[in-house]
């Protein structure tokens, strides 16, 4: 299985190519504010940026609280989301130690990230990088398509 992560945030320049990338792909908006991974100043331009996005956590703080199992928990980290079962009341969005997932005003959903890897190839910089958490079979494993089931399910 693979995470996102953002190892290289030194050489990003702000530009949100992978949050918009995220946004119209993932989450069919045009609003970068609706996306998986949000990128924020670190204090002013010439501090850099950091990279707001789910971390992976194993066990799942917001896979935990969600009372109707909308969020569930995927092996090595990270979670799944069942949009059919979610019904808006806001549980995961404090649950979160990261502050990773926001509350779409418009759907009344979570937004947050799936670690599919879109953002990945539309940051100019190589800011991002997905990360194979499963070393030892040398492969993504099943959770891996069923993240691809549950984005077909958003659409």
């Amino acid at each position: 299985m693979k995470l996102l992560r953002a190892l290289r945030m030194e050489r990003c320049i702000g530009c949100h190519s992978c949050s918009l990338a995220c946004a119209r792909m993932v989450h069919q908006t045009l609003s970068w504010e609706r996306a998986g991974i949000r990128i924020h100043s670190a204090g002013g331009l010439s501090t850099g940026f950091t990279a707001q996005v789910c971390l992976g956590c194993n066990p799942a703080p917001c896979a935990a609280v969600c009372p109707t199992g909308a969020l569930t928990q995927r092996k090595n980290g990270g979670v799944i989301f069942k949009k059919k079962k979610c019904i808006g009341c806001e549980e995961c969005v404090p649950a979160c130690p990261v502050e990773a997932i926001l509350m779409d005003r418009t759907t009344g959903l979570p937004v947050m990230c799936i670690h599919c890897g879109r953002c990945v190839a539309f940051c100019p910089h190589d800011c991002l990088e997905m990360v194979d958490t499963d070393k030892e079979h040398g492969k993504d494993n099943i959770d891996q398509q069923e993240n691809r089931d549950v984005e077909r399910e958003t659409s």
